[in-house]
């Protein structure tokens, strides 16, 4: 576990020390409205924190993280399976999907107002479209890439289609679901407070905006570093999941 630790820990703390020197660095050369340093940016942090203004922007700004990420799952998990297992299917949906990917999702703003309006079923809306697809070509190269002889022993033992999805589709890509699941929570991320920003501005967007309006660059840092803690805190959360649902393939991978 010591050694472990040491392999994986000692390289991310010395990353993040020099990241953080580079940009104290860079920041002491430049106006404070221009750029603030970690110092300041961790005072302002620490202070919307203590008076719960940050835990309370981020509890109503996870309303459509949560629900745009769950719209994303549902969505791509079963259409990622039947593009990566058929054919048919594939070959159906991979142009549409395709044509869809080489869209910006900034570009359906327009279009996601007119349907949806500037509220939280827009904001919903544009988190589900940056998600969805990304998680779904990830899950559709998963089941694609399953060996044909798992199922055909599958086959020769007699299992019936749903068997087979259960015991040998599902169990061979949920490596490649976990990795869905870890770059659909980013995008998702990053669809929330894009969505605050382009919308009705609102939780940490107006915040963002407010700060911005004000040359407060601390103010704007400091919500920009509190996503990222949250982003690799969703992304932890999830690879502990992985370790204890698939500890094969974890020991694997990390030797």
């Amino acid at each position: 576990m010591n050694e472990r630790l040491l392999r994986t820990g000692l390289p991310t703390a010395i990353s993040l020390a020099t990241g953080l020197a580079v940009w104290e660095f860079l920041a002491r050369g430049m106006h404070a409205t221009v750029m603030a340093t970690p110092s300041q940016v961790a005072r302002r942090l620490a202070e919307m924190t203590w008076s719960l203004e940050l835990p309370r922007l981020l509890a109503h700004s996870s309303l459509q993280f949560f629900a745009g990420y769950a719209l994303s799952i549902v969505v791509a998990l079963p259409l990622g399976l039947l593009m990566g297992r058929s054919r048919r299917v594939d070959r159906f949906l991979d142009p549409i999907v395709n044509a869809l990917y080489s869209i910006p999702t900034v570009a359906l703003v327009p279009l996601i107002v007119v349907w949806c309006g500037l509220f939280l079923p827009a904001r919903i809306a544009l988190v589900f479209c940056m998600t969805v697809l990304d998680m779904l070509v990830v899950v559709a190269a998963g089941a694609r890439d399953i060996e044909r002889r798992f199922v055909d022993v599958g086959r020769s033992l007699g299992t019936s289609r749903i068997q087979q999805v259960r015991h040998i589709l599902l169990p061979a890509c949920l490596p490649f679901v976990f990795m869905a699941l870890r770059v659909g929570a980013v995008r998702a991320l990053n669809g929330m407070i894009t969505a605050e920003l382009f919308f009705a501005a609102v939780n940490l967007g107006a915040a963002m905006k407010r700060s911005a309006s004000e040359f407060d660059s601390a103010g704007v840092l400091a919500i920009l570093v509190a996503l990222c803690i949250a982003g690799l805190g969703v992304q932890e959360l999830l690879r502990w999941l992985e370790s204890r649902a698939l500890p094969w393939y974890t020991r694997s991978e990390h030797g």
